[in-house]
């Protein structure tokens, strides 16, 4: 009888030093088979920009594919939801935006809950906004654009990637700073917005230089004013919203990598390390050159506090400028 209590105890301090050891090797062994990121926005859109050639690298680097998958909807929230409920096994990571962060306060029945259903991983790249026109308007500068809103009320439109997105609240913040008064539409995604401001069926957007950057060098749009407080070095002739006049105007579209609840932390570790590598390579920096966006790659930690913060700011935001969804 004695023996039997010894074999079961020796098995149960084997089972607890396989449990010890087995982060490290679930991290080593990671990831056995494909990735999915889930980008909770249209192809073409601002994360796009920024997540696919993160995604090219990630496979290079681990040795399986990761495969960007676009679901857009809802300001970004259908895409989150469905993501919440993957496993939280590695095997799904979660490409979101600051959009989520508004989204939070913004669409109370999204179905997931931020920073309960996703573990931090760290930020990839900080956009600074643009205001652009199509360049049929007359507009040279954003004084021009202003006196006109302001001459002719409920006028002019603007595009946004959806409800609660950064768009859109940046309108909202403009027209409250500016006393003007624009007529928000929503769009599915930055991509489908992008197309509808080019070809004339929207006035202007306050849009990521991710998204803008390609257009307003091919001549499709008119940039009137950086969100910023210096001018960009990749567009160094547009003029900042400071120097326009509209100095509390400042609005930045932030992009990041989180994981669904429950992912090992030796994984969240993993992906933390590569992201981090990727964001220093010379490519990712020419990259996030081209659209005057400064990299990430901040510890899970410092990500999760902005991400706090963030969810703060924009619920004042939300509740002071009376802003609700749309029935």
């Amino acid at each position: 009888m004695k023996i039997h209590r010894r074999d079961r105890l020796s098995r149960a301090l084997l089972a607890a030093a396989l449990l010890g050891i087995a982060p490290g090797v679930l991290a080593q062994a990671w990831p056995t088979k494909p990735v999915r990121i889930l980008n909770p926005f249209p192809a073409g859109g601002g994360t796009d920009t920024f997540v696919r050639p993160y995604a090219v690298k990630m496979s290079q680097a681990l040795g399986q594919q990761f495969i960007v998958e676009n679901q857009g909807g809802a300001g970004g929230t259908v895409g989150a939801r469905n993501a919440a409920r993957a496993p939280g096994d590695g095997y799904t990571l979660f490409s979101g935006a600051i959009h989520h962060t508004i989204a939070e306060s913004f669409y109370p029945n999204r179905g997931y809950v931020l920073e309960k259903d996703f573990i931090p991983i760290t930020q990839l790249a900080s956009v600074p906004n643009v205001v652009v026109v199509n360049p049929v308007h007359p507009f040279r500068t954003l004084a021009d654009l202003i006196a006109h809103a302001k001459a002719n009320p409920g006028r002019l439109n603007y595009g946004s990637a959806g409800p609660g997105t950064s768009h859109h609240l940046g309108g909202e913040l403009f027209g409250i700073l500016t006393g003007t008064q624009l007529v928000h539409v929503p769009y599915s995604g930055a991509g489908p917005m992008m197309l509808g401001l080019v070809s004339g069926v929207i006035d202007m957007a306050f849009d990521a230089m991710g998204t803008s950057a390609n257009q307003i060098k091919g001549g499709k749009l008119r940039p009137l004013a950086l969100a910023a407080a210096k001018r960009s070095p990749v567009m160094p002739e547009v003029p900042t919203t400071v120097e326009a006049g509209v100095p509390a105007f400042q609005l930045s579209t932030w992009y990041g990598m989180w994981a669904v609840s429950g992912t090992p932390q030796a994984v969240i570790g993993r992906v933390h390390a590569e992201t981090v590598k990727f964001l220093q390579q010379q490519e990712a920096r020419d990259i996030w050159a081209t659209q005057s966006a400064e990299a990430g790659g901040q510890a899970p930690e410092q990500f999760a506090a902005l991400i706090h913060g963030e969810i703060s700011k924009w619920a004042k935001v939300v509740k002071d400028g009376n802003i609700k969804l749309a029935e």
